[in-house]
């Protein structure tokens, strides 16, 4: 019975979104591939009618990425509202893997920026620079997925997902709440309840938006996995009652045998043409939901809401039609990379790193440079004590860890670098590693250990993996002599949606490399993040400070699996 409603809602969800206009531009999902989750969306109708995103970043570093585009195809990274240590220092010491930063939303009133997040406020004048990013403001709540809201008198309010939980077999304290606040502050009024949702476990990343006299409130519930949807309420009166839509949910993919899973966690879009968009994640999963390495990203569907009605929207697909937009001329401010684009990185001196590249949380600035005196081109790293798993697998404390990395944006792709590295005390590595966070990692190193029959200490590859499920052996292969004196191309590289191929071998003679480790990509299909490739520098708890010379590092996507 259910599925029969559910089916019926859907269809009469995706014909009315048709019927509601033409359609002339056609797009491709994801719109943010890779690990870009939880969207939040605003139009900027002052600045050349600019579409500008902004998306949870957790323990990676610089944080908060923002987006924009002119057409809804093409989007250009222009910064990151977490771009300074002292704007969170928190950040340094989160103790989860996937803690630090989530959910944001990004709205605009009255010529301020605000983004609002787990659980702290951040406020800008200039969204394209990240030097005008306020340090955070701190609120109270016992919940996540904050949204600010505004009303006609300009006083400000939150709402937010309260913190579920389940005992019994029930899911408990969960509900959508609403408070006043002082967003220049962080003071916040008594916070109340005023929607429960659908039923549907973690009513969760709400927004509100006033139309036609209602208030309309947007909700994820499900969970983010497989069950995710989006649904909605609206009330007269701020503080409710709340209706709820009678075609709930307004959006999902779950039931269904679509490529495109897990969709929810939308925000509406309304565009300078008066059309509306809705912004929302998803994994490219399948139902299976087993191999989705670049974890959730950021999809678009068009969206119909006509005077006095519920909103309805396009399902979620890799292929997708549009409402008309006539982007206007102008160049997209600041100088990050377009998503999707190949790197070519050669480090010159005295310059930042690239924007896309990240950190896991606060880098220590002295372990990264460019361009060295003695090894132009390159980018030095200084091992950290801690190798990528560090402490526990969540900790990892002040100290950090190198890595350096980029976020995986293709189904297939090949991810290369060159290494200079001559340690020479014992447990000192430099290499590749597919990583999603401190306790899910793949990685491809060499590393100096004693050899088997003499115990003299030698280069060796090393492959190991963690996960909580099930990984490869620890594979250590010694170099061959021939290679031990010369740099080296280490190598990541993506076949199929389901496995990954960890390669070595002298550089500059591609004939050679070898294949040291096929690895099912299961093992990093997992939470909430998604994969970053990059490499590292580690003494895996010993003494030591041999740095690695990292040059040609080589991202190229190949193609893209859409169904």
């Amino acid at each position: 019975m259910f599925m029969t409603a559910y089916i019926s809602a859907l269809l009469g969800l995706v014909g009315s979104a048709v019927a509601a206009g033409s359609r002339n531009i056609t797009f491709q999902n994801p719109v943010l591939p890779g690990f870009h989750p939880d969207p939040s969306c605003i139009f900027l109708d002052d600045h050349d009618g600019i579409f500008l995103c902004a998306t949870s970043s957790f323990n990676s570093f610089p944080g908060i990425p923002l987006h924009a585009s002119r057409d809804l195809k093409n989007w250009k990274l222009v910064g990151h509202v977490l771009n300074r240590r002292e704007q969170l220092p928190a950040l340094a010491e989160t103790n989860r893997s996937t803690a630090g930063i989530w959910a944001p939303t990004i709205r605009e009133h009255n010529g301020d920026f605000w983004v609002l997040t787990t659980l702290v406020i951040f406020k800008g004048s200039d969204p394209f620079d990240d030097e005008s990013w306020s340090n955070a403001i701190h609120f109270e709540y016992e919940g996540y997925d904050p949204s600010p809201w505004w009303d006609d008198d300009g006083q400000a309010y939150i709402v937010a997902g309260h913190s579920w939980r389940v005992a019994y077999g029930f899911s408990l304290l969960q509900s959508i709440d609403l408070a006043e606040a002082d967003l220049d502050t962080g003071e916040v009024g008594e916070w109340r309840s005023i929607w429960g949702g659908t039923g549907g476990m973690a009513p969760e990343g709400p927004h509100i938006y006033r139309k036609d006299g209602y208030h309309y409130l947007i909700a994820a519930e499900g969970g983010t996995g497989v069950g995710h949807m989006v649904t909605m309420a609206r009330s007269r009166d701020l503080w409710g009652p709340y209706e709820a839509n009678p075609a709930n949910p307004i959006l999902s993919n779950a039931n269904t045998t679509e490529y495109f899973q897990t969709v929810g966690h939308a925000d509406l879009v309304q565009d300078g043409n008066g059309n509306w968009w809705c912004f929302a994640l998803s994994t490219r999963s399948g139902p299976e939901y087993l191999h989705y390495p670049m974890g959730r990203e950021t999809v678009l569907a068009a969206a119909s809401w006509e005077e006095g009605q519920w909103p309805t929207v396009d399902p979620v697909r890799g292929d997708m039609t549009g409402w008309p937009v006539h982007p206007r001329s102008g160049r997209i401010p600041g100088t990050g990379l377009y998503t999707g684009r190949d790197d070519n990185l050669d480090f010159p001196p005295d310059g930042p790193l690239p924007a896309h590249l990240t950190h896991w949380r606060f880098p220590i600035t002295a372990s990264y440079t460019p361009s060295p005196p003695s090894h132009p081109n390159t980018l030095r790293l200084l091992p950290s004590r801690l190798n990528l798993t560090a402490l526990n697998g969540n900790y990892a404390g002040p100290a950090g860890q190198t890595l350096v990395s980029r976020r995986q944006q293709h189904t297939l792709f090949r991810f290369s670098v060159t290494l200079d590295f001559a340690p020479t005390r014992q447990g000192e590595e430099a290499g590749v590693t597919a990583f999603l966070t401190q306790n899910h990692h793949l990685d491809l190193g060499v590393v100096l250990l004693p050899a088997e029959e003499s115990g003299a200490l030698a280069l060796h590859w090393r492959f190991r993996a963690e996960s909580y499920v099930a990984v490869p052996e620890t594979l250590v292969v010694p170099l061959p002599e021939a290679w031990t004196e010369g740099k080296l191309r280490l190598e990541i590289s993506a076949a199929n949606s389901t496995h990954f191929w960890f390669s070595g071998g002298p550089d500059g003679r591609r004939s050679e490399m070898r294949t040291l480790m096929v690895a099912s990509n299961e093992p990093v299909s997992w939470g909430f993040t998604g994969l970053l490739l990059g490499v590292y520098a580690t003494t895996n708890g010993e003494d030591g400070d041999t740095p690695a010379y990292i040059s040609n590092w080589q991202y190229r996507g190949f193609e893209q699996y859409l169904d």
